[in-house]
């Protein structure tokens, strides 16, 4: 349901897919700069930053309902999915759940896309 109204808003399972990976995006990031082996990660953080701000820009695209809304959700499911590669790389809890919803917001991107 829509923020403003009470119609239906058909992106409603992605935008908030999309909220939940940029939380857990976020989260992992602050997780990995305190990781001891952060160098290693300097990949991984910067592809979550990149996941982050991708699916905050579907968020608005969807919520005003962009003519290119289907597209950059395309894009932003290739991202997510390299986001969660990246975070599979390590074995830690917080890399591990980020990649997991990760993986769950690239389905909804491609499933709102398709």
């Amino acid at each position: 349901m829509s923020v403003l109204s009470t119609s239906p808003n058909i992106f409603e399972a992605c935008i908030q897919a999309c909220i939940k990976c940029v939380q857990a995006c976020e989260e992992c990031f602050t997780a990995c700069l305190q990781e001891p082996d952060v160098q290693a990660r300097v990949n991984c953080i910067k592809t979550l930053n990149d996941c982050a701000e991708s699916c905050l820009q579907a968020v608005a695209f969807m919520s005003r309902n962009s003519n290119f809304a289907k597209q950059h959700c395309n894009m932003c499911a290739a991202i997510c999915e390299a986001c969660a590669t990246e975070c599979e790389k390590f074995q830690d809890t917080h890399c591990q759940e980020c990649a997991q919803i990760c993986r769950q917001c690239a389905d909804e991107c491609r499933k709102m896309a398709g």
